[in-house]
């Protein structure tokens, strides 16, 4: 069984908007992608495939200090967009505390279903960039 998640997808024109959209139709090539074996579909049970972008530098920057200050963790403990927060020392307590400073600190809420998702500093930001993305648009 293969498993798809997307957290979100951006796409930004590779052109100037001065272009006509004729000369834009002209830049695009198809792209085609073909399985070594001839014998059906392979098997993905031990493939991932996830599709994200990546948050706003200051958002990440902001989650990274959180994650810092709730661990209690050194200024040369090296955090990055990948850091575990279980690779950090944290327990589900942890992550929790992570999750409720988050909540305060951008004014939003996060679901229960949604907090138990986040072990990375990118899945923290990616969240909370999308759920002030939804706030500022007035769907939460």
């Amino acid at each position: 069984m293969a498993t798809v998640s997307a957290t979100c997808l951006r796409f930004q024109p590779l052109f100037s908007q001065s272009n006509k959209s004729s000369q834009a139709a002209a830049s695009l090539k198809p792209v085609s992608v073909g399985w070594a074996k001839n014998n059906g579909f392979p098997s993905l049970k031990a493939s991932r495939f996830r599709v994200s972008c990546a948050a706003k530098p200051e958002t990440v920057e902001k989650v990274i200090e959180i994650v810092r200050k709730q661990l209690a963790l050194t200024p040369e403990t090296e955090l990055t967009n990948e850091s575990k927060f279980a690779a950090l020392g944290a327990d589900s307590l942890d992550t929790v505390e992570i999750v409720m400073a988050l909540e305060e600190e951008f004014d939003i809420n996060v679901e229960e279903e949604n907090s138990q998702n986040i072990t990375t500093v990118r899945e923290a930001a990616d969240m909370i960039d999308k759920l002030v993305q939804e706030k500022a648009e007035g769907g939460s």
